[in-house]
C-alpha cells in the first residue's frame, strides 16, 4: 500500500546462508521518510526551548504582564503559571534536574537476564556514542550471548559495522540497515528484516535511549534483553542536557502516539533484488 511504502522506502539486496535470511541494505536507495523529517523539526524545536536567553524572558513577560493590565480574575493563575513554568524550567536545565532526570530513566531499565538472544541489535546516535556501543556489542558476541549482531540507524550502521570487524567480529556475524531515521523505524526495520528467525534480541544503546528504545521493539513482538552501552565521558554538560529532556519528551510524545502498544510486523513493501 502507498501508505506504507511512504514510511518504509528502503532497498534490500538480499542472500541467503544456511536457511536464515541474512540482509545488506543499498545504501543509495535509502530515502527521507516524513517521520524523520518530522522527527528532527521537534528535536530542532526542543534545542531551540533548551536556550535560556529565548524562554527566560518569555516567562518573565508571562509573569509580569498580567500585572500591568486592567484587573481581571485570571491574572493571578497566568502569573502563578508563569512563576510554576520559570521553576520547572530553571530546574529541568540546572545539573540536579539532569542528575535526577537521567536516573529516573536509567531506572525505568530491567536488567540483563544473561540469556542468550537470536541477535544483538546495536542502535545508533552519532559518532560520539559508536565507540561504547561497538565495544559492548563485540563483547557480547565473543561471550556467544547471540551468533548475529544487527546495526541500525541512518549514517551510523555502515560505520558500526567496519568498527566491529576491526574489533574482530567476522563479516558474516555483522549485519544491518543504515535507512531508519528515528527510533520508531530502527524498530519497524529490524523487525522487517529479522522477524520471523529472531525473536529474542539483546538491545545496545545508551541509558537514556533505552526506556523508550525498548517499549518499541517490544510492541512489535520482541523479546528484548536490554544491555545499555556508557553515554560517553567526553559529551560536555550541554549535550548532556539535550539528550535527557530529548528522552523524557520521546518517552513521553511515543506514549502519546500510542507506539508502545502490540502491533504487528506489517509487510513493508520493500523494493527487493536478488
Amino acid at each position: 500500500p502507498a501508505a506504507n511504502a511512504l514510511h518504509y522506502k528502503v532497498a534490500l539486496l538480499l542472500r541467503y546462508q544456511l536457511s536464515r535470511r541474512y540482509t545488506v541494505v543499498d545504501l543509495s536507495a535509502c530515502q527521507m521518510s516524513s517521520a524523520g523529517d518530522l522527527t528532527r523539526s521537534l528535536w530542532r524545536l526542543l534545542n531551540l526551548l533548551m536556550q535560556p536567553g529565548i524562554v527566560l524572558p518569555v516567562l518573565a513577560v508571562m509573569v509580569a504582564a498580567p500585572w500591568v493590565v486592567r484587573p481581571r480574575r485570571w491574572k493571578r493563575r497566568i502569573s502563578l503559571a508563569g512563576v510554576m513554568l520559570l521553576l520547572l524550567y530553571s530546574l529541568g536545565l540546572s545539573p540536579l534536574g539532569i542528575l535526577l532526570g537521567g536516573e529516573g530513566l536509567a531506572r525505568l531499565i530491567p536488567r540483563d537476564s544473561g540469556q542468550p538472544a537470536d541477535a544483538i541489535v546495536v542502535l545508533g546516535r552519532g559518532g560520539d556514542f559508536r565507540p561504547s556501543r561497538v565495544q559492548v556489542a563485540a563483547e557480547l558476541w565473543q561471550q556467544r550471548r547471540a551468533p548475529l549482531i544487527f546495526a541500525s540507524g541512518r549514517s551510523d550502521a555502515i560505520e558500526i559495522g567496519q568498527m566491529l570487524e576491526a574489533a574482530g567480529v567476522p563479516a558474516a556475524a555483522i549485519d544491518g540497515e543504515p535507512c531508519s531515521a528515528t527510533t520508531n523505524e530502527n524498530a519497524l526495520f529490524t523487525a522487517a528484516l529479522l522477524q520471523p528467525g529472531v525473536r529474542r534480541l539483546i538491545l545496545v544503546t545508551d541509558p537514556p535511549h533505552m526506556a523508550r528504545s525498548l517499549l518499541t521493539f517490544r510492541s512489535l513482538g520482541f523479546e528484548v534483553i536490554p544491555h545499555p552501552s556508557p553515554v560517553p565521558h567526553n559529551l560536555n554538560t550541554r549535550k548532556r542536557q539535550f539528550l535527557v529532556l530529548r528522552e523524557w519528551a520521546g518517552l513521553i510524545g511515543y506514549g502519546v502516539m500510542g507506539r508502545y502498544f502490540a502491533r504487528p510486523t506489517v509487510e513493508p513493501g520493500f523494493k527487493v533484488r536478488a
